[in-house]
This record gives C-alpha cells, structure tokens and sequence, in this order.
C-alpha cells in the first residue's frame, strides 16, 4: 500500500471515530432524540445521493430490505445504544458483527469456518463479555445490548448484500438513505415526541453534526474507502480499520470522560485480536463487513 493511500485511511478511521463522538454528544449530552438525529441523517443522504437512486437494482425488494437493515435499523438502535453507553465501550462490543456476519455467511451463503475463524470468533465474544462485565457479573446495560442488536442487524444486511451485484458506492448509499429515512421519520413523529423542538434546542451544532454525518461519513469516508477497497485485497485492509474503535477509544477517554479500566483494555485486546484473525482469514463479505464494523457511526 502506498504511504499516501494509507494516510488516506487513517484519515477514514478518524472521521469514523470521530462520528462515533458527535453521535454520542448528539444523543446523550444536546437531548436530540436519536430516531429523529437518524432520520434528519438518512434524510439529507438521500437527497444528496437521489440522482444515483435509479435504476433500481433488482430484486427491489431485497435492496430495500438491506438499506433498511444495514441504514435504520442499524443506526436506530446504534443511536439509542449511544445514550446510556459509551463510545469506548460501544466500539469494542460492536466487534461481535464480525462473528456474527461469519455465522450467518455460513448459514445463508454457505461458507465454511475453520478453526483459525472459529478462535477468532471465540476471542471476539470473550472480550465483548469482558468489557460487558462487572463484579456482580455481566453488565446488562440496555446500551450495549442494544449496540449488540445494532452489530446483528447490520452484519444481517451486510450478508444479504453480498446477493446483489453491480451496486456502486453512491447508489448503495442512495438506496440505504431512501429505504430509511421514512420508517425512522414516522417511528420518530410517534415514538419521539417534541423531537423537532429538540433539535432546533441544539441548535447550529447539531446542523453541523448532520451535514457532518451525512455529508462527510457516509458519502466521502465510505466512497474513499470503496475505492481503497478496489484497488487493495479485502484483508489487507480490514486489519487496518482497527484503528477505527483504537480512535474511539482514545477520543472517547479525552472528550466524553469515558471510563477506561485494565479489565476494558483486556476486553478490547481479546476482541480486536479476535477481529483481526478472522479478517486475515479471506471472506467473501469482509468488504461489506468491515465498513459496517469500523465506522461504528
């Protein structure tokens, strides 16, 4: 890898860190609803994407399905994980999508595991219930159990994404952006009461936290990081997105006073060692999956 697409990708790795930051002052420290910070989101990523909307890939309907699992259904519950848990805990046990996307690529595209993937999935799970523990046992933190679905959810539309071809970046993000933005706008109208006052009460800040989101994200640290992808094998870049929750974590400590104990840093040892002998191991959906893992967002 050259030194310049390299830096390009630790610039990747930080906007994803840091967008695991704002999500959190976004949701936990301004009082924005997390539905509705999803909706504005997905809502400005259409219509900046719309022109790449059509034509639809087919089938249509596993599209739309996949935009839904991998676009609201996984950024509903990453941002409802994001108001009680913290970005450094969240970035270690959002490793379990890679164990959980290698299952389910068994169980639907017919993969094998050998045992050098099956020690990695162990070790992933093992530092999840690491972080996730307490003296008292296992933390059942509402948070984290819900980044654990939000893992689940993506790593299931990451797998069913591999069924569909010819889908270019932009036109993914078109139709992730334009199957989500409606069933979040109405669950957030519902659900979220006052969300629209909310979020004008945050004010430029939150503006500036969307366009970032939206504009910066999921448009151009993904488009960049597709192309990354095209030119370099899947694993060698995946290792590398590690530094993604590395970042988070660091960022975390500094700016939302995240704790960060020796028994979280063995948790994040064991999971991320689990993640990176898994990605060695070469994988028809590693692409898909390590977007959806390191970004976090």
């Amino acid at each position: 890898m050259s030194l310049r697409d390299f830096g390009l990708l630790v610039l990747i790795c930080l906007i994803w860190a840091g967008s695991n930051i704002i999500s959190k002052l976004v949701v936990a420290h301004w009082g924005v609803p997390p539905l509705y910070y999803a909706a504005v989101r997905f809502a400005l990523v259409a219509a900046l994407t719309l022109p790449w909307l059509l034509p639809a890939p087919r089938p249509t309907w596993r599209m739309v399905l996949v935009g839904l699992l991998m676009g609201g259904g996984n950024f509903a519950l990453l941002f409802m994980g994001f108001q009680t848990a913290s970005p450094s805990a969240a970035s270690v046990v959002i490793q379990v999508g890679v164990p959980f996307t290698t299952l389910l690529s068994v169980l639907i595209l017919g993969e094998k595991i050998r045992w050098r993937r099956g020690l990695g999935i162990a070790l992933t799970l093992l530092g999840a219930v690491v972080v996730m523990w307490s003296p008292k046992g296992i933390e059942l933190s509402a948070g984290l159990w819900l980044i654990v679905a939000a893992a689940f959810t993506g790593s299931l539309g990451a797998v069913m994404m591999k069924q569909i071809e010819g889908v270019k970046p932009l036109q993914f993000q078109a139709w992730v952006g334009f199957s989500s933005v409606w069933p979040l706008a109405a669950m957030s109208a519902f659900m979220e009461p006052g969300q629209v006052a909310a979020g004008f009460a945050a004010g430029w800040p939150f503006v500036a936290a969307v366009v970032f989101s939206a504009v910066v994200v999921s448009i151009l640290a993904h488009t960049a990081y597709y192309g990354l992808i095209q030119r370099y094998e899947a694993n060698l870049i995946a290792p590398l997105t590690l530094m993604t929750p590395l970042f988070t974590i660091g960022m975390g400590v500094v700016v939302t006073n995240d704790h960060f104990d020796l028994r979280m840093g063995i948790g994040a040892a064991l999971a991320l060692l689990g993640v990176l002998i898994i990605a060695l191991r070469r994988n028809q959906v590693m692409p898909l999956l390590t977007s959806l893992r390191s970004r976090l967002q």
